[in-house]
């Protein structure tokens, strides 16, 4: 393999590893806000998540 190539390989290697932990911590955050009580929720999780400014 020339130096090119294991630049690639180590470079795609870095960011196929970030984005399968990202992609696992979002999940796992959507999972524990579910279990969050309506009343402790934040406004940007809640029902009317897509109005802002509005009670």
């Amino acid at each position: 393999m020339t130096h090119l190539g294991y630049l690639i390989a180590g470079w795609g290697t870095v960011f196929v590893a970030c984005a399968i932990y990202a992609v696992s911590v979002i999940r796992r955050a959507r999972r524990v806000a579910a279990n969050v009580p309506a009343e402790r929720a934040r406004w940007m999780t809640g029902k009317d998540s897509d109005v802002i400014g509005e009670t």
